[in-house]
């Protein structure tokens, strides 16, 4: 049952790429040159000099901690850091993570048993972390609509927007498809991140289809349904990057990209087939997405992680050890610090470009 249940979650996350398009015809596409060149800022260098710091000082007494080096994949010629203190204190803006997740997570949420270690964390320093539910199943269209009428129940800030929204998976395309149907939260909305994110599809998405996503309505505990069906077909590559090129992102928005690309040893046994399979495509690939397809246009390249798609944000092994030591081999990651890199990172960013 573990492994039918581990190898439906499977097909249900494995949502994303293609060979890339261009989304513009001002810039070339990632895939064929420089993230600087690509209309991105790369800006790995900071944001290196960030987490590096966090991990040397709270390392110790953090979980899955290991060397920086180690966390980060250098890809190609990564710009220098700046050489300024990384401030470790208290947060001045009170930054508020609001985390989107992929396809099926509603479904096995209940079985992942997860920690909530990472919101404990950040709530030290003055941040926090809270959850937007949307539909496991639905298409980015439907979810953008949830993620809009979320956004707009909370209180609204007296300040500077605080709200730094995360799209894991398939929730950065719900997020951004929000953005740009719903002008109304984009005050509220202080930056938008694609962790991971199947920002241009997926060529895994290309061979399934909704109702193999639909078994994980059946996962032990799952309180899903199926809403209107069409999360498989918002992640097909076709339908995100003729999204891409039919919608322009609201420019008042501050736009991060943080992409998992891990060495191959670094990547969970019961990925391996996807990794695989994308691989024909292209190798530089999470086992559910390609580097390039994790980039929102013109945004802002924070790094390239060396964890594989579920490492960076679904801690399977730490609640469910068993599937961890034989399935899922790969899935420890110090979330906690990288969490808090994120935010110190915006933070300052925010604060030097006054937004």
């Amino acid at each position: 049952m573990a492994w039918l249940m581990i190898a439906g979650c499977h097909a249900l996350t494995a949502c994303t790429p293609a060979p890339l398009i261009a989304y513009s015809t001002d810039t070339p596409p990632l895939v064929l040159v420089p993230a600087s060149q690509a209309g991105v800022k790369d800006q790995r260098g900071r944001f290196r000099e960030i987490f590096c710091s966090i991990l040397d000082t709270r390392g110790s007494v953090l979980p899955d901690s290991r060397p920086c080096e180690e966390a980060l994949t250098r890809v190609g010629s990564e710009p220098g850091g700046t050489g300024k203190p990384v401030d470790l204190g208290q947060s001045k803006r009170r930054l508020v993570g609001a985390v989107v997740a992929g396809v099926g997570y509603e479904c096995f949420e209940q079985w992942l048993q997860a920690p909530g270690s990472v919101a404990v964390h950040l709530r030290q320093f003055g941040y926090d972390l809270v959850q937007i539910k949307v539909d496991a199943l639905s298409s980015s269209a439907k979810n953008a609509r949830q993620i809009r009428d979320a956004i707009m129940a909370m209180p609204a800030d007296a300040g500077p927007p605080r709200l730094v929204l995360i799209g894991y998976s398939k929730g950065a395309p719900d997020i951004l498809e929000a953005m740009v149907a719903y002008p109304e939260v984009r005050g509220r909305v202080a930056a938008v991140i694609s962790a991971a994110g199947s920002v241009g599809g997926s060529a895994l998405a290309n061979d399934a289809e909704q109702y193999q996503a639909d078994l994980l309505r059946h996962f032990p505990g799952a309180t899903c349904d199926s809403g209107d069906g069409g999360a498989i077909h918002s992640l097909r590559p076709a339908t995100r990057k003729n999204w891409l090129a039919q919608n322009q992102l609201p420019s008042e928005l501050n736009y991060y990209s943080l992409v998992t690309f891990p060495q191959p040893d670094h990547i969970s046994a019961v990925l391996k087939s996807s990794y695989n399979k994308l691989a024909r495509i292209d190798a530089r690939n999470d086992s559910q997405v390609i580097f390039y397809d994790q980039v929102v246009p013109g945004s802002r390249l924070m790094g390239y992680i060396n964890a594989d798609h579920w490492a960076l944000a679904v801690p399977i092994a730490r609640s469910h050890s068993t599937l961890g030591s034989l399935l899922v081999t790969q899935n420890a990651y110090p979330r906690e610090a990288l969490a808090e890199a994120m935010l110190r990172f915006v933070e300052e960013d925010l604060a030097a470009s006054s937004r």
